[in-house]
């Protein structure tokens, strides 16, 4: 099986259920995860698994609004910890970004370079958690034969993202997921999986599967 390192953790999200949730999505297509709060100290060296995958929100907290959250959740990410995800890519392995990633690690200007886009806050937003429509786009493996579909999620708005991103999926026109190449690996992310019910929908679990076998470099099962 391939092994998933999965970073998980912060406010306003419960992450402790979706980290679950995502494993045992993944878990049938063949990869084994191990969930971490503990996103310095499992960064610390360099990487041994296939996969990682960032299903957090930890961030500077810069704002007034977050001065009662900012001792136990602001975080800053190491050097060490840069280096590790750059030479993960480097040795072309898998990064799987889910949802609040955007908002990670916003004191590493090269994050956004990595995933392809960033939470900028003086614009960006969602509208209240709800039923949404999503678009499926184009012919890449991760998506090719999947209907459009409806879910229960937040829909990240106006997020800087860079000219080169071709998204996959959308919603109410905002790009929600795309796929791209990083040095010698590969970058999903997924702006979806706010909670489980986001996980449970058929369509959904179909696509987080389809970006775990791309991003491992495997065969990508294409269904009608």
């Amino acid at each position: 099986m391939a092994r998933n390192l999965v970073l998980s953790g912060g406010p306003f999200h419960d992450f402790d259920a979706t980290s679950a949730a995502l494993t045992e999505v993944l878990a049938e297509v063949g990869v084994e995860s191990e969930i971490t709060e503990d996103i310095v100290g499992a960064l610390s060296e360099p990487s041994e698994v296939q996969l990682i995958t960032v299903n957090a929100l930890r961030w500077l907290m810069n704002a007034d609004r977050f001065a009662d959250l900012r001792d136990r959740w602001s975080f800053r990410l190491p050097a060490q910890a840069r280096t590790t995800l750059l030479d993960h890519l480097d040795r072309g392995g898998g990064l799987l970004c889910m949802h609040s990633a955007s908002l990670c690690f916003d004191d590493w200007q090269g994050w956004s370079r990595v995933l392809g886009a960033c939470w900028d806050w003086s614009k960006s937003y969602h509208p209240p958690l709800g039923w949404t429509g999503v678009r499926v786009h184009g012919e890449h493996p991760v998506v090719e034969g999947l209907r459009d579909f409806d879910l229960v999620d937040e829909v990240y708005s106006d997020l800087d993202v860079l000219p080169d991103v071709r998204p996959l999926a959308s919603a109410a026109g905002q790009p929600l997921m795309w796929a791209r190449p990083v040095r010698r690996g590969r970058v999903f992310y997924d702006a979806l999986g706010h909670d489980t019910r986001s996980y449970g929908n058929e369509i959904h679990r179909a696509l987080l599967q389809r970006a775990a076998l791309w991003l491992l470099k495997r065969p990508v099962t294409v269904t009608d």
